[in-house]
Formats: structure tokens, sequence, C-alpha cells
């Protein structure tokens, strides 16, 4: 048990806990062994029945902690490259900012009904024109 823990880079009391919620060990000796298929097995079930995958025309709230409605169906699409970007709207019921990850083709697909508004995307700091000076060492240079 302390070696599955060790490895997986968890407490081996986080190991007790899944063995109680159905790991099985390999037999009812000391020390509490368990093959590695199983354990593969259990844990990606364990994250399979976790996950709720979004329908369309919704978005994930972490607030809410389900999958709601963009308020008044307004989205803002802002492209990171040329065939995704970002998708931003407000929560319905709890007016909180969502976020979804999306390519520019499926947007319509996606999100029906929402009325889509792409914009650009913020200036990037890397490569500007105009870079900053640091005037405070000229005005010690002058005292």
């Amino acid at each position: 048990m302390a070696e599955l823990a060790a490895r997986l880079g968890v407490h081996k009391n986080t190991v007790r806990h899944w063995q109680r919620d159905g790991l099985k060990p390999l037999d009812s000796g000391r020390p509490v062994l368990f093959h590695g298929a199983t354990v593969r097995a259990f844990l990606s079930s364990r994250s399979a029945s976790r996950k709720s995958p979004c329908p369309p025309g919704t978005f994930y709230c972490f607030k809410c902690r389900a999958p709601r409605p963009p308020a008044l169906g307004m989205v803002d699409y802002i492209p990171i490259s040329a065939t995704g970007g970002n998708v931003r709207a407000i929560c319905a019921a709890c007016e909180t900012v969502m976020h979804r990850r999306a390519a520019k083709a499926s947007l319509m697909t996606i999100l029906p009904g929402c009325d889509v508004q792409i914009s650009q995307a913020p200036p990037r700091l890397k490569g500007s024109p105009s870079p900053s000076l640091n005037c405070d060492l000229e005005r010690q240079a002058t005292t």
C-alpha cells in the first residue's frame, strides 16, 4: 500500500479510502498488494464517472458546479491562433464569468442560438514597438 501511494504521489490513507470504495487487493494477506491493471481500471472508471460534458449551448459554471447557458445568449470569442480561441460568457444563474476553449470553425455547433461576438485578441507584451524606459535611473544620475 505504501509503495502504491508513493508511486502515485498520494498519501497511503488515500489508497485505503480507494480500497474501501472498491479497489480490490490481490488477496487478504499482508502486505496488501494490488495488481497494476486493477488499479488503472479503478482510477480510470473513477475519473470517467466524474466527467460531465457540456451539451451544446452551455458552459460549465464553476460556482454553480453545473452546465449553464450564457446570460441573454451573448458570448464573446477571443482568437488565440488562426484556428482556435477562448469563448467567454456570463452565467445566467449566478452571473459568474465562464470560459471555454473552442475552434473558430465549430462555434456554431458548440453554441447554437447564441450571439457570438468576435473580438480582437489583446496585444502581446513581447515585441512591443516602444518599450517602456525606467525614468528613475535618469533622476538618480542628475541628483
